[in-house]
């Protein structure tokens, strides 16, 4: 019998294809490849805890329980930068390398973060609503900034915060940049001015981007008292997971006027829950889909299929998280 590779898409909001074309075309004939929707783990089949690796979808967590139940899994490949839905100790304990595709949507997330940067410096959907209303009153004035007089402080040089504070400086804005894990030296290589703690970016800040990875340290990285060190009237934009800021430290800021504005693509326990939630004033939430455009889901699925097929070969792996050779 082939081997297989069991594609696990978010029920709630499957974003492959049924017919998983695009890892196909990259398996071809080496292995069978099904597709199941699960919200999660415990939606798993015998016969998915039969596959010989799993490609998984953002959104679907995948616990110890799950990971118990896998029979001969020999690798889980996130589709995707995060990992953070993956038990990757447990993966670990059991020998299954968890591999994530980090270079992918390196583009998307970066334009997005700028774009959301921009529709706040520039306050566009205010004024949009307004023109739309049939009015021509720029109530917004007192928001709208020049972006060369503006701070715009990076947490995390990545790939993906590195593109978006490249963009940044770009357009004028003055870049500084927080991560402590970076060596000396890389502010020269890409010109940024470095600061060596978060308090010190957040005190500067007129925009922040944040571009970190969820885990222990950056779970709530941002909430009440970090939100309060930054500028009067600063912006804060996220592209990176939702855990790393306080829900409701943020909604709150936003409705004591404490922010200026936010822009969300993740946030913690996506999506938003409420009506109330959703009024918040002077916030923009997008739907988790900064990574999102035709070439980056195709380059994603054909890096993941590439890892899988090399999973079911027994070949070296890309892109190990986890510490399994």
């Amino acid at each position: 019998m082939k081997p297989l590779i069991g594609i696990i898409d978010w029920a709630k909001s499957p974003l492959g294809d049924p017919q998983s074309a695009a890892e196909k075309a990259i398996v071809g004939d080496a292995a069978e490849i099904r597709r199941y929707l699960c919200s999660s783990d415990a939606d798993f089949t015998d016969e998915i805890c039969n596959a010989d690796a799993l490609i998984v979808w953002h959104n679907t967590p995948i616990s110890q329980t799950g990971i118990d139940r896998l029979k001969k899994c020999r690798a889980i490949i996130r589709n995707g930068v995060g990992f953070d839905s993956v038990d990757i100790a447990a993966a670990r304990q059991r020998g299954i390398a968890v591999c994530n595709v980090p270079d992918y949507g390196t583009e998307e997330v970066a334009d997005h973060a700028i774009a959301l940067a921009m529709a706040l410096c520039r306050q566009l959907f205010p004024l949009n609503d307004e023109a739309k209303a049939l009015g021509w009153i720029i109530r917004v004035e007192p928001k709208l900034r020049r972006l060369r007089e503006l701070t715009f402080g990076v947490v995390g040089l990545g790939r993906i915060g590195t593109a978006t504070a490249l963009r940044a400086k770009a357009l004028g804005f003055k870049v500084v940049f927080y991560d402590p894990y970076l060596p000396n030296g890389v502010d020269k290589a890409v010109g940024l001015k470095r600061v060596r703690t978060l308090e010190e970016l957040l005190a500067q800040t007129d925009v922040l981007s944040l571009h970190c990875p969820l885990n222990q340290e950056t779970h709530h990285l941002i909430a009440t008292r970090e939100l309060a060190m930054l500028k009067p009237g600063a912006f804060v934009v996220n592209t990176a997971r939702g855990g790393v800021i306080q829900k409701t430290a943020i909604l709150q800021a936003l409705h004591d006027g404490r922010l200026a504005g936010a822009g969300l693509d993740v946030v913690e326990d996506e999506p938003l829950k409420t009506a109330e939630e959703a009024a918040t004033p002077n916030l923009i939430v997008t739907c988790h889909a900064a990574f999102c455009s035709v070439e980056s889901k195709l380059e994603m699925r054909s890096t993941s299929a590439r890892i899988a097929l090399a999973a079911v070969r027994g070949d070296s792996l890309e892109n190990v998280v986890n510490g399994v050779g």
